[in-house]
């Protein structure tokens, strides 16, 4: 099968397409046909040695967590689903998947039957990005109707989601986002929009509940800046980074809690989220679909940090 593998760390030009041995499904396990796969930002730190690159060792490894496909061989044991079902998910996650290509194999249950209003592209987009922002609000933060919820990076990938999730949990819903995506945030459930390249957050909004940090201490000081914003006993949940001993710290100091965040493999979720995409209470946004051998470009176009939504790689027509 075609899989893009890289043998060393660095630029996105160590990605390349080549021919890898079609893996099998073990017992509980399916083969799914991948038809695109999800670009994130956990995939190019990965590549360039940051990320999941402790998890997965040294290279050469497969990366790609996200996919959307159909099941064309069934293990031993399963029973959610059978051959031709169309599935996405997020298999492994932070084990290598291998996305990337033109089969995984995985639990089944690490998958769930793909959105049938959307395209294989678009429900590629969903599960990394979609489970970090329901599992954070939801089962991290248990985000309840009338709580004010402050999104940072609220136009990316998970963030955009995040917006539709809060809102969806009956929250108020605040975000960080250039000048240029706010009208497209107002649509998706924002109440509040705040443009940090002209605005100190902190300057402009208070009495938070939860904060969904995107963003981290390594910008401009954002995890720290946004205990600033929460009401006493308000929670930060800090995703890129996890949490430092400082802002540890700091949070305790100032009466407030942190929580640090790594996303899991979710079926039931991506079930439920999957339900909001059909009833069009949510949507997803890919700003572009590359073919697989373009996965370099598809690279350097996420790392400029200026994409809206989520960007896709197709791997099968």
């Amino acid at each position: 099968m075609r899989a893009v593998v890289q043998h060393t760390l660095g630029g996105p030009e160590v990605l390349s397409v080549q021919r890898v041995p079609r893996p099998e499904p073990l017992p509980t396990e399916v083969r799914v046909k991948v038809h695109a796969a999800g670009v994130n930002p956990v995939d190019w730190k990965t590549r360039a040695g940051a990320g999941m690159a402790g998890v997965l060792g040294e290279p050469p490894f497969i990366l790609g967590w996200d996919v959307s496909g159909v099941v064309e061989k069934v293990g031993f044991g399963v029973t959610t689903l059978q051959e031709g079902d169309e599935v996405y998910g997020m298999p492994w996650f932070p084990r290598a998947a291998g996305g990337y290509a033109e089969y995984v194999t995985a639990p089944a249950r690490q998958f769930a039957r793909k959105p049938t209003s959307v395209s294989h592209e678009q429900a590629a987009a969903v599960p990394l990005a979609a489970l970090t922002a329901w599992q954070a609000l939801v089962d991290a933060a248990h985000v309840r109707p009338g709580q004010r919820v402050l999104v940072h990076a609220a136009a990316g990938g998970v963030g955009h989601l995040a917006v539709q999730f809060a809102k969806h949990l009956g929250a108020h819903v605040v975000g960080t986002a250039r000048a240029g995506g706010h009208d497209w945030l107002t649509k998706l459930g924002a109440d509040e929009l705040i443009d940090y390249t002209t605005v100190r957050f902190e300057d402009a909004v208070s009495d938070v509940d939860v904060v969904l940090d995107l963003v981290g201490d390594h910008h401009d000081d954002t995890s720290t800046r946004s205990l600033d914003v929460l009401r006493p006993g308000g929670l930060l949940v800090a995703v890129p980074a996890g949490v430092s001993p400082e802002l540890a710290a700091a949070a305790e100091a100032k009466g407030m809690r942190v929580s640090p965040f790594l996303v899991e493999p979710d079926g039931p979720a991506l079930t439920a989220i999957g339900a909001l995409i059909d009833s069009g209470e949510v949507v997803v946004e890919v700003e572009e679909v590359f073919p697989l051998e373009q996965v370099a470009e598809a690279h350097t176009r996420g790392e400029s940090n200026r994409t809206r939504g989520k960007l896709v790689l197709r791997v099968a027509s």
